[in-house]
């Protein structure tokens, strides 16, 4: 699907989101260090626990309201949040403030990407779907490679400024949305959701969350969620604990070397890289995949790229181990949200789509704990750990896929099986 044929819609989010991300990554990573130092690494570890908890629901509430009032509302109210808590950012007065701000800052994401995921398959066809949401992984995983970059140095010298920028650029990606984009959500979604209560809120999801094979499908994507997040967890650890310095490139009388975090710095940048260059190469090299097949291999390939960086200190075979991590992510990534447009009743899409982001949210509860795990085990041992929680995901996901077939099928009349028939063959 040619960027040229895309919806309006589409590809003025697109670059909107490309900008924003950027400027985005030029603080974000740097938070950390700054409340650190701002309230002790204690107090710090306890409050960035609550961001991800008020994600969660923030995630669920955005997606139900953009199947009940619809997606273009849901994004409008995501992006003015942002907006006015960069203008808090940019004004505060003490860090608390900053911590204020911050929180709104995940809130409001969270309630803007479960619309934003819905109307990409809203405006796709389910054949194209891969490769759109590739290209809109591509566009996010371009700031994360260039806004830390330069965030490093705008952060630290020109805070106030940088952020006055980033609310600048947020007000003009909420008027760019609020003139351009048009409502997508279905009629059939407009017509059956009405505005109710908490209560019947939460009937809706707890609906969702007793399907069998969502469920098995949340749960095995928290288990890769684990293995993923261990490149910024105890990959870091492993590489400054065991990797000594040793040249990497030699020529006459010169040399570079790396080891310890300058190889965590290469082995993060080479990821980055390769997920700007190669995530449509590689979506449409495996075009031809199911969704099984899909699932299934990057869960693997991911756990054993990171196994066997246990059996080396080698930089160059570590750098090896990374591309095949990678490769992992680069198949997995686009599948995912491919899957829950395809799996989820064309009605509910934005609450499938809130509810999918909890694989993440509940992962970066659980991923730290490997760091824990590396005081009373060696690295085999919980590299091993890291590898068992992808190859389960893995079990996870063939199970689902048995399930899958009659879960479609179940409740469906004569003039929809057809239709359900084809989307398995689609996905299994």
């Amino acid at each position: 699907m040619f960027w040229s044929t895309w919806d309006l819609n589409l590809k003025v989010r697109l670059i909107g989101e490309t900008i924003f991300h950027t400027f985005y990554w030029m603080f974000f990573p740097f938070m950390a260090l700054y409340f650190s130092d701002a309230f002790g690494k204690d107090l710090t570890g306890i409050l960035l626990m609550f961001p991800p908890l008020l994600g969660i629901l923030a995630s669920l509430y955005g997606g139900q309201l953009s199947d009940r009032v619809g997606r273009r509302p849901a994004m409008l109210i995501g992006a003015a949040t942002e907006c006015l808590m960069f203008a808090l950012f940019a004004l505060s007065w003490s860090p608390w403030v900053d911590y204020a701000a911050f929180i709104g800052l995940n809130i409001a994401s969270s309630i803007y990407w479960p619309a934003s995921s819905a109307m990409v398959a809203d405006l796709t066809r389910e054949e194209d779907r891969r490769e759109v949401y590739a290209t809109f992984y591509t566009a996010m995983n371009i700031g994360v490679v260039l806004g830390p970059v330069l965030g490093s140095f705008f952060f630290f010298q020109h805070r106030p400024q940088l952020l006055l920028v980033c609310f600048l650029v947020s007000f003009a990606f909420t008027l760019t949305l609020y003139l351009v984009i048009k409502e997508t959500l279905p009629n059939k979604g407009r017509s059956k959701h009405k505005a109710h209560g908490l209560k019947e809120q939460w009937r809706s999801y707890t609906v969702i969350f007793r399907d069998k094979v969502f469920a098995l499908y949340i749960l095995a994507g928290i288990l890769v969620a684990v293995t993923f997040l261990q490149m910024d967890l105890y990959m870091g650890v492993y590489l400054k604990e065991y990797v000594p310095l040793q040249n990497l490139i030699s020529w006459g009388d010169g040399s570079i070397s790396v080891g310890g975090t300058q190889a965590f710095g290469w082995m993060m940048s080479l990821n980055g890289l390769m997920v700007v260059l190669f995530t449509l190469a590689v979506t449409r090299l495996c075009a031809a995949w199911s969704d099984r097949r899909s699932l299934i291999v990057s869960s693997v390939l991911s756990g054993l790229g990171l196994f066997a960086m246990s059996l080396t200190v080698n930089v160059w075979l570590l750098f090896a181990c990374m591309v095949l991590f990678t490769i992992g992510e680069l198949i997995r990534t686009p599948v995912t949200q491919s899957f829950v447009s395809k799996y989820a009743p064309e009605d509910r899409r934005g609450q499938y789509m809130g509810a999918s982001t909890l694989q993440f949210s509940i992962g970066r509860f659980i991923a730290p704990l490997t760091i824990a795990l590396s005081e009373w085990f060696a690295p085999i041992g919980v590299f091993g750990i890291i590898l068992m929680f992808a190859l389960v995901a893995a079990l996870l996901y063939h199970r689902m896929f048995i399930l899958l077939p009659a879960a479609m099928l179940k409740d469906t009349g004569a003039a929809q099986q057809q239709d359900s028939a084809q989307r398995q063959e689609d996905i299994i």
